[in-house]
């Protein structure tokens, strides 16, 4: 299968989710009620769609695509087929200050806990990238990842510890779970500026990463600017899990599994798992949140939850048929 007919494809099946993601919900509306929420948005059904489901099902679809994208970059960085948005503790950072900004009761100022988690990323961003345009091995910069993955949840669960109030504790624990329920257009576009700047900074380091599959050596002597590619990759990556944990939460899983759902049908070219990686981490999380809306539960499941529960097992399907390939 080309890439392009692999991007088509995913592309449809994103469509489709998208569509069952404005149809189905809590309030059956049916093929009339879906008629007229389109022939008259300010309808009862308009509302339910249009200010509803639609901005939840786009926040779910833009997180995934940036998760995805974000994981085909940090594995094709690392040669790590283990490796994922929050490998190098920028998910962390972000569920940190999200945290800090919640038990400083800045949860009721709109944006301010989003803003609060962008921040914290950008910062631990800013680290990595630091990092990563002075040392060049991967395990090094793996290594700092979990150094700051440990550090930010230690500083996290101080947070948890000396949290003023058992109502404050629920908000942050509720937080980190990961949702995009009550997502607005507003908090769409607050997080879209990052993470296009996040996603160009991920296209313009893909020649990198096609030279870091071939060897350092090959990479040494390819005459491009590997420490700035580098540079570039850990910046865009840091951006873009910045961006989905300020609109989401944290969400595992998805950027993890999207590119080794694709990576057979897109070929070995780390490049060309990009595009693919980003719409199969959107079809992933708009189906995770229809999941979580139409499971019967007294409450609704956290995002989190479902990514882990359904995540967990596909991403086992997946291990078990590379080492099946492997060993033949």
């Amino acid at each position: 299968m080309t890439a392009f007919r692999l991007n088509v494809m995913l592309a449809l099946v994103l469509l489709a989710l998208v569509a069952a993601g404005l149809w189905l919900g809590e309030t059956r509306l049916g093929m009339e009620g879906f008629r007229l929420a389109f022939a008259d948005p300010a309808s009862a059904q308009g509302q339910i769609v249009w200010s509803i489901r639609a901005p939840r099902t786009l926040a779910a679809a833009v997180v995934g695509a940036a998760l995805g994208l974000a994981g085909a970059v940090m594995q094709g960085l690392l040669r790590n087929p283990l490796a994922d948005p929050g490998v190098l503790g920028v998910s962390g950072g972000a569920g940190l200050g999200a945290a800090l900004a919640i038990s400083s009761g800045l949860g009721a100022v709109a944006g301010a806990v989003e803003g609060a988690a962008l921040v914290a990323a950008l910062l631990t961003g800013a680290t990595l990238t630091a990092l990563a345009a002075r040392f060049r091995e991967p395990e090094t910069l793996i290594l700092f990842g979990v150094a700051l993955s440990a550090f930010t949840g230690a500083l996290t669960s101080l947070v948890f510890n000396f949290s003023p109030s058992p109502v404050t504790l629920a908000e942050v624990f509720s937080w980190l779970l990961g949702s995009v329920a009550n997502r607005d257009w507003s908090d769409i576009g607050r997080e879209l500026l990052p993470m296009t700047v996040g996603a160009g900074l991920c296209v313009y380091a893909a020649q990198g990463l096609v030279m870091l599959s071939l060897g350092e050596e090959a990479a040494a002597v390819s005459g491009l600017p590997m420490a700035r590619l580098r540079a570039a990759a850990v910046a865009g990556a840091s951006l873009l899990t910045g961006a989905a944990v300020a609109m989401a939460g944290i969400v595992g899983f998805v950027g993890l599994a999207a590119p080794h759902l694709v990576r057979a049908g897109a070929g070995a070219d780390p490049g060309r798992v990009l595009a693919p990686s980003a719409l199969a981490g959107a079809s992933l999380l708009v189906a995770a949140d229809l999941a979580a809306r139409l499971i019967p539960t007294d409450l609704e499941l956290k995002l989190g939850v479902v990514t882990a529960l359904f995540g967990a097992p596909l991403f086992a399907m997946i291990a078990w048929r590379a080492a099946r390939s492997w060993r033949g």
